[in-house]
């Protein structure tokens, strides 16, 4: 009797760890060959606004971008004019969790990260969540919008 109530208890538990396996490979997803090469100019574009190389970027940001911060919103120039001055320096993003949605032309990336920016002389640290929008034209990405999204707690690590 023994040996059969420890089958039968093998045998469920050997069943809950297959489903519970077969259901992490369902979650994990590898990137395609585009989403990863717009994942890669999203984090290029993050090292180009820490070294506040606004040529680089100038070619990257759409005439039509739209950037949200915590404090407003504005266009291509504006956003330049703040990285080039210095308004803002986008000192280091600390990147947690990056995924990406391509509809056609248009990629959707979602980047959980703590983003350590200098304001006014002063260094501060937030959790965001930033939605990037680029639209390939002519067989290149370009940003068409970048919004933060502060979240309520730093994100683990």
């Amino acid at each position: 009797m023994k040996a059969l109530l420890f089958a039968i208890i093998l045998s469920a538990s050997s069943t809950y760890t297959f489903a519970q396996q077969s259901k992490m490979e369902n979650v994990v997803k590898k990137e395609t060959k585009s989403e990863q090469e717009i994942i890669q100019l999203s984090k290029d574009k993050w090292d180009w606004m820490s070294s506040k190389d606004v040529e680089k970027l100038e070619k990257l940001f759409d005439e039509k971008s739209a950037f949200v911060h915590m404090g407003g919103s504005w266009g291509k120039k504006q956003e330049l004019d703040v990285i080039k001055n210095g308004g803002i320096w986008y000192k280091k993003a600390d990147i947690h969790e990056t995924s990406v949605n391509i509809i056609e032309n248009t990629a959707i990336i979602l980047t959980k990260m703590d983003l350590i920016v200098v304001v006014g002389g002063n260094e501060v640290s937030n959790p965001f969540i930033v939605t990037e929008v680029f639209v390939k034209k002519n067989g290149t990405g370009k940003l068409g919008s970048l919004s933060f999204t502060k979240t309520m707690t730093p994100e683990k690590k």
